[in-house]
């Protein structure tokens, strides 16, 4: 992932992504009884995912491992913290694998 900003002033579309651009609104517009049950589906759908959620945890670390995570999180374009989960997410769904000795 990058740090650099996108100058979204200066992108040229294509004729089709013009469109897709002018006519965006129109593409997503629902009647008004569906945009209704949309909208109670997912304030639902917030609510279920607050309480499986994330739990806090406190856990002490090495000033240089820290370091190091902050270093490679900064490369990757991420807060160390969110760094930290994905990659503990990985290991524990296995798509990432630890060497071991």
């Amino acid at each position: 992932m990058s740090n650099k900003k996108v100058d979204y002033e200066n992108i040229k579309l294509d004729e089709y992504e013009q469109d897709l651009e002018d006519n965006f609104e129109k593409l997503i517009e629902l009647p008004p009884e569906e945009e209704k049950k949309r909208i109670e589906m997912l304030v639902e759908a917030a609510k279920e995912h607050r309480k499986n959620k994330d739990k806090r945890i406190t856990i002490r670390i090495y000033s240089e491992d820290l370091a190091k995570i902050k270093e490679r999180a900064k490369e990757d374009g991420l807060p160390y913290q969110t760094y930290l989960t994905s990659l503990l997410h990985k290991i524990m769904t296995g798509k990432l694998q630890l060497k071991t000795a």
